[in-house]
């Protein structure tokens, strides 16, 4: 599941903000960066086939279940990029790190939740987390494997996330089923211990603070008020602020091409790979959302179906973005290039 771009996949690549030592402990870095990164994938998946039991058990509206799904994105859209940039300033492992620890003690805080709105703001803070873990996972392993193995490693990482991804709605069908929603929260607590341990005891730290001089706060914060009001204006159908949030857009994109330290460089731009992979995920994850928000609610409450039968349904589903996803990245990227698209065959 590709939620964004971290910052040090091609973007940091191509800015040289990447060392290439040869990784001694490889396994060990993969292993921490791949648990770390899929506590945040399977809440992309396995929350939703838990909405309507939390829904009936804290007696809560259908827009409020919508917070619960919606808050998560909101705050991790909006600090996204904020959080790649920390990484590079000070220190990608310590703010992975970081992240591990604030998404688990909001997890265990929305295990926690005695109400809805408890609940919507544990999940806020679970975005938080994840927008500091997230670009922090793929940073580590630009940051620790070299140009040679580091398709391999990045190979590797994103297979097996997909793979538990497509795990997420069956385990939390699962939970509810047998068990408690609440334990759809919980089982990250200990991943997040897990990583955690593995993070300080076997991952170095890298920076690029040697390159940043100072962190680019007009940037950061044009960036959480463009990305934050597009997403909030979607989530409530209120087109004045997604106006607003697309003219904060608009100024940070000016900022970036005048600023000396910028947080986006819009040279990335450039490539068409780059362009192409991410106008694509743009597209593929605007049509997912109300999806996997809908779906699970109409198995459930309308067909009858078991949280564990619906989290199965979508199985098929996942498992086919999972086999064509690389094939459909190849396409538009052979696509941006000029090249037929029999190419990406």
């Amino acid at each position: 599941m590709a939620i964004a771009r971290p910052s040090c996949g091609e973007a940091a690549i191509r800015s040289n903000r990447c060392s290439q030592p040869a990784a001694v402990n490889g396994p060990w870095i993969l292993a921490a960066t791949i648990l770390g990164s899929s506590m945040a994938f399977i809440d992309g998946t396995v929350v939703n086939v838990a909405l309507p039991a939390l829904q009936s058990a804290l007696h809560a509206r259908l827009s409020d279940v919508q917070w619960v799904v919606e808050s998560y994105a909101l705050f991790l859209a909006a600090l996204l990029l904020i959080g790649g940039v920390l990484g590079d300033l000070y220190g990608r492992c310590r703010v992975f790190a970081f992240g591990v620890v604030l998404f688990s003690a909001a997890s265990a805080l929305c295990g926690c939740s005695p109400d809805i709105q408890w609940l919507i703001v544990a999940r806020g803070v679970q975005g938080v987390g994840g927008a500091m873990l997230i670009p922090g996972s793929l940073a580590l392993i630009s940051a620790n494997f070299s140009e040679d193995a580091r398709g391999c490693a990045i190979g590797t990482w994103s297979g097996f996330t997909s793979i538990t991804a497509a795990v997420g709605p069956v385990l939390g069908g699962w939970f509810t089923q047998h068990g408690s929603w609440r334990w759809v929260f919980f089982i990250n607590v200990p991943v997040g211990l897990a990583v955690l341990f593995l993070t300080v005891w076997k991952v170095p730290e890298s920076s690029a603070a040697d390159q940043r001089p100072r962190f680019d706060w007009a940037g950061g914060l044009l960036a959480v008020l463009g990305l934050g009001g597009i997403v909030l204006a979607l989530i409530n159908s209120k087109p004045p602020i997604g106006f607003a949030g697309a003219i904060f857009l608009i100024a940070l994109l000016y900022w970036e091409a005048r600023s000396s330290s910028p947080m986006l460089p819009l040279s990335l731009f450039r490539s068409r790979s780059f362009s192409g992979a991410n106008l694509l995920t743009l597209f593929l994850y605007s049509a997912l959302s109300g999806m996997r928000f809908f779906f699970p609610l109409d198995l459930i409450q309308v067909q009858r179906y078991s949280p564990t039968q619906a989290g199965a349904a979508l199985l098929p589903f996942i498992l086919l973005m999972f086999l064509l996803s690389r094939w459909s990245v190849d396409f538009s990227i052979d696509m941006a290039q000029g090249l037929p698209w029999w190419s990406a065959l």
